[in-house]
Parts: structure tokens; sequence; C-alpha cells
């Protein structure tokens, strides 16, 4: 029995010792080991990213912007002669709150009022707006955090594309809510068999998932400033989309049982329990995104570690061969490259992708631009092409970083720097320099 508990206990400890590090080192591409690597990296990356505090920040916004939000909402709403639809949908959502969202809804109409006379016309509507772009850029910086994207939109680019998303999606809401009556009645008239019925109820309980697929699809694929598979963001899209609307479902069904806490909290009862809906759902959105980037750099993590530990030659010709490819697309006008291209069409990973960029932007040898396709940053050479040389990138990448700060140890050590300096120079003189461009002929 102990040899038997013992083996068992040592399958476990090897089967997750596998999960945790030994899955990196399978090269094979059968699906229970990539799904292994997936949530490996899943799970790396929401602990690194520390996408707790990411939510409980994004929480914090969102209240911040709740009553902007539903003033766009209700002025959207009024144009189109909807605003007892939406209201009406919103206290069916939360049954147990009325009297809060008939509060809500009073500020809503003090800040449409103040927003909408003499002066206050054109700064309430800047106001409204800028209180709502900052909402998606911060959304925005934190999807890019989990991507390790560094490159931000234009503040233009984020004004035009926030403010048509958030012009857009109250009409759209409102046809959605529109389209959903309109069936439900079509389907109580005309489908009225005894198997057609259900069978048409279930399809129209099941718009709200499809929508949240979408919306949640579009989220991981549009907002990310880089490029984003279709089928990464739509896994992530709808795992987390099903997710997403099962805790609203269990909250909206706890409503009803909140209610006893109204009496002693009054309307306040809705406060803690809207904030805890919003960092769970926040949350359900950030692992989305972790998902995303998972599911679509599972390949090149297995990397990273010797990425950690590669060598000072190794990472000197491959930081040359990029320069040299720089340098080539500038001469025959090229589109610079950007890290898509080194990760695709030379098959560098993409961790190393970024060191050897970085590297070569603080070595002042490649500077960035904008050119990349989605707003991908593109990479040219920061000099005179023809004045690029092997040795000049060399000593470059060499002198990069801070030097000579230790006053005593360097006066100490002053003769032997000027020997190390003066073999370093005879070296390149005897071997000789050949420029980049002769290496990259074919």
């Amino acid at each position: 029995m102990g040899d038997r508990q013992e083996s068992l206990w040592q399958r476990i400890d090897r089967n997750l010792r596998y999960c945790v590090s030994g899955v990196w080192n399978d090269t094979r591409a059968s699906w229970p080991v990539q799904t292994v690597k997936i949530i490996n990296l899943s799970v790396r990356s929401f602990l690194d990213r520390d996408l707790q505090t990411q939510a409980c920040a994004l929480t914090y916004r969102t209240v911040l912007a709740i009553v902007p939000a539903l003033a766009m909402l209700f002025a959207i709403g009024r144009g189109f002669g909807f605003q007892k639809l939406l209201q009406s949908e919103l206290f069916r959502y939360f049954p147990a709150q009325r009297e809060a969202l008939e509060q809500a809804s009073v500020y809503v109409d003090n800040y449409l009022s103040q927003a909408s006379q003499g002066v206050f016309v054109g700064i309430g509507l800047v106001l409204l707006l800028w209180t709502l772009v900052s909402l998606m850029s911060n959304v925005e910086d934190s999807f890019n955090h989990v991507w390790g994207v560094t490159g931000k939109r234009s503040f233009r680019r984020k004004l035009t594309d926030y403010t048509a998303l958030f012009l857009l999606l109250p009409v759209l809401m409102v046809c959605s809510a529109g389209i959903s009556i309109f069936m439900s009645d079509a389907v109580q008239h005309v489908f009225t068999g005894d198997f057609v019925s259900p069978l048409m109820h279930r399809l129209l309980a099941f718009i709200p998932i499809l929508i949240s697929w979408i919306v949640f699809t579009a989220a991981y694929y549009l907002v990310p400033n880089t490029k984003v598979k279709f089928l990464s963001a739509l896994f992530a899209g709808i795992l987390c989309g099903t997710l997403f609307h099962a805790i609203q479902w269990l909250f909206v069904t706890g409503q009803v049982y909140v209610s006893k806490y109204n009496a002693i909290y009054g309307s306040f009862a809705f406060l803690p329990l809207m904030l805890v809906w919003l960092q769970l759902s926040w949350l359900i959105a950030l692992s989305g995104v972790v998902l995303t980037y998972a599911w679509q750099n599972f390949d090149s993590y297995a990397h990273r570690d010797k990425v950690k530990d590669i060598s000072h030659a190794y990472s000197n010709q491959l930081a040359i061969a990029v320069v040299a490819i720089a340098t080539k697309r500038f001469k025959l006008r090229q589109p610079a490259i950007t890290r898509g291209d080194l990760v695709n069409d030379y098959d560098i990973p993409r961790v190393l992708a970024d060191y050897l960029l970085e590297r070569l932007q603080r070595a002042g040898l490649l500077t960035a631009v904008a050119g990349g396709e989605e707003g991908e940053l593109a990479y040219q050479p920061a000099c005179d092409p023809d004045d690029i040389t092997v040795n000049m990138v060399t000593n470059a990448l060499a002198d990069m970083g801070q030097s000579r700060f230790l006053d005593k140890a360097d006066e100490r050590f002053d003769k032997l720097f000027a020997q190390i300096d003066g073999q370093r120079l005879a070296q390149q003189q005897t071997t000789g320099d050949i420029c980049l461009m002769e290496l990259i002929k074919d």
C-alpha cells in the first residue's frame, strides 16, 4: 500500500512538474500538449501582469464614467424615442434596485440639462466625450499591457474611433432591444406549435449569448494596438462571452434575493453589488485578453528562458542580421520592417524579436516609425545605410548603456582600459570592416 501511494504521489509530482515547466521542452504538436502550454502561459501572464490591480483600476474608472455613459445612452435614446424602452431594460436587469435606478435617472437628466444650457453646451459635450474616451483609452492601455505593446494609437485616432463607438453602441443596443421584442411577438403570433414555439424561444434566449460572443471577440481583435489573429480572438471571445453571460445571469437572478438587505442599507445595497459585478466583469475581460495572447504566442514562449540566457555573441549576430534586413528594405524603398515580419517571415520568436528591436533602438541603430499594418510600429535605420558596417553595429551594441561611472575604479584601471580599447581597434583594422549592404545582396 505504501509503495502504491508513493508511486501515486510520484506520478502526481511528475505531472505537475511537466505542466509547470517540462511542457516547454516538449516539441510535439498534439492538441493536449498545446492545451497545456496555453493554460500554462495564460496563468503565467495573468500573474505576471497583475490583472487583479488592473481590474480594480478599470472598475474605479467605470464608476466615474457611468453617469456620462448613461447620459450618452439616454440622449441618443431620446432622439430615437426609445428612452422608456432603455429604462425598462435596466429595470428588468435590476428588479430589486428600481429605486436606485430611478435616482440614477434623475442624475442623468440633471447632467443632460446642465450640459445643454448656455455656455455649458460645448463644455458639457467635451467633458462627456472626454470621460468616455479616457475610459476606453485606459481599457486599451490594459489590453496593450497584456500584449507587451508599448506603442499607442494617436490621440486623433482615439478620439475618432472611440467617439464613433459610443455614438454607434446605443443605436445598436436600441435596435437589438427592438428586434428582440419584434421577434418575441412574432413567435407568439406565428409559431404556436407545441414543438416549434419552445424551440424559437430557446433560439431567442441564445441571442444575448451570441451578442456577448461578438462583442468580446471584436474587443480582443480590435482594441490591442498590435496584430491579433482572428481565431485567437474568437476562441477567447466565445469562452469569456459565455462566462460573462453566466455571471450576469447569476447577478440578475440574485437581485431578487437581496431585497431584504434594502430594508437595512436602503438604495446603498446596490453599490457593493454593482462594484462586485464590475470587478468580475473586468477580470473576465482581461482574462480573455490573456487567453488570446497565450493562444497566439505559446509556440514562441518556449524560447523565453533561452532568450534570458542568450550569449552576447549570438545576440550580436542576430542584431546585425536585423539591421541588415532593415537597411536592405530602406535602400530598396520597401516597407519598413516590423516585429510581425521578423516573427512570420524570418521565424524569430516574438520574445526574441522584441528583445532585439529594443536593443537596437537603445543603441541608436534603428528608429521606430509609424508604418506597420494596423498601427504596428515599423523600424528603419537611424543613420545613412551606406555608413552602417558590421563593426559599427558591434561597437554600438557593446557601448550601449552607462559606462565609466565608477570614478575611483576607472582611475585605477585606466591603463588596462586603454590597452583593451587599443586591442579592439587593432583587431578591427586587421580584419577590416564590412558594409552591411555587402551581406544582403541576395
